[in-house]
């Protein structure tokens, strides 16, 4: 059984077919939304930024949203490998009651970004020698800025509509916030038009982290962060879901860790399947995620996921259980990846996005 896949979009096919793949081979590094689902991948998470990434001769950047873009903080510590484990084990101890309210979430928010990021975390992940963190948050105003109920639900429902009659039309219509590591602006400026950028501090840095991740209706909007100046900020995941390389990059692979075989862009664009990348879109991407054989042997014969909470209603000792052997197996999936690496063989373990996974 193969665990882990290798899919290449046809330039990277290219050219790791003809001259393998290393550290210095990797521009960009991406993270998906997600919420739970990242602990399906913890384990080759570990493995690419811990032991593949760290020998990178020259400053690589991240951009990610929503838990996508905390998983890349976390990476970007010192101790990667430690601080993905204070991640997942934050995350995994999410407990909650009946009735669960907002506040009741953004606590355990809070507890999970100061669990895995404490006081100097941030001097320490913005002076980092290679790593670059990026995120997107989203500025709201008018329905999308409210925390009513009935007006957000309308704002949202205005921004379906204009998704469905097409994505570009959709970017439009909302306030990107890149927040970056003041010292690498060429991503920003490159890939992101019309998007206002905005350095990361240790003065923003956590409120603009809890805004990428803050989900409409289940958490609340992050008001006036530190330099991006006025508006409720929410989760960069409603325009950057699974985020799409940048059409103008310096030549060389984008590494995309990644739980799923296909990439979604927007939020809106789950249930439409006619929205997913193609590989034109990902002509540079090497995308590694768990095969379905690997999947069908998990427990559920799936990957964890943010519903679990109302599946496992009144049973955390069970959740936990599952999460925790997702996390265990996905070892296996970092092994696969290094392997390859290692034995000088992953040419032979690629293949053409668009084949059957």
């Amino acid at each position: 059984m193969k665990p882990l896949l290798f899919l290449a979009g046809p330039r990277a096919y290219k050219r790791i077919r003809e001259k393998g793949l290393g550290p210095d081979d990797v521009r960009l590094v991406l993270g998906a939304s997600g919420a739970a689902k990242w602990l399906g991948i913890h384990g080759l998470d570990v493995a690419v930024f811990s032991d593949f990434l760290t020998g990178s001769s020259r400053p690589v950047p991240f951009f990610g949203t929503s838990i996508g873009a905390w998983k890349l903080a976390a990476a970007t510590r010192k101790d990667p490998r430690a601080a993905f484990d204070f991640l997942a084990h934050a995350y995994m101890h999410q407990f909650y009651k009946k009735p669960v309210r907002r506040r009741h979430v953004d606590q355990e928010a809070l507890r999970i970004v100061d669990a895995f990021l404490p006081p100097g975390a941030a001097r320490e992940i913005l002076s980092h020698p290679k790593f670059r963190l990026h995120l997107s948050v989203i500025r709201c105003n008018g329905a999308l800025a409210s925390e009513n109920a009935m007006a957000l639900a309308w704002g949202l429902g205005m921004a379906f509509t204009v998704n469905w009659k097409g994505r570009s039309q959709y970017i439009r219509r909302f306030d990107r916030v890149i927040f970056h590591d003041p010292r690498e602006e060429s991503l920003v400026n490159g890939a992101f038009n019309g998007a206002s950028s905005v350095p990361l501090t240790p003065e923003n840095f956590r409120s603009a982290l809890l805004a990428t991740g803050s989900i409409p209706f289940l958490m609340s909007g992050v008001p006036e962060i530190p330099g991006a100046g006025e508006g409720t900020f929410r989760d960069g995941g409603l325009v950057d879901y699974h985020p799409l390389p940048p059409e103008e990059l310096e030549e060389g692979i984008v590494l995309y860790p990644h739980f799923y075989p296909e990439v979604i862009p927007g939020w809106f664009d789950k249930r439409m399947p006619r929205r997913r990348a193609s590989a034109m879109d990902l002509a540079d991407v090497l995308l590694l995620a768990p095969s379905s054989e690997y999947v069908e042997k998990l427990p559920f014969g799936r990957i964890p996921d943010r519903r679990d909470f109302k599946v496992f209603e009144g049973n955390d000792a069970a959740r936990l259980s599952f999460w925790k052997k997702a996390v265990a197996e996905s070892r296996r999936l970092g092994d696969a990846f290094l392997e390859a690496l290692e034995n000088g063989r992953i040419e032979d373990c690629i293949q053409p996005m668009g084949m059957d996974a």
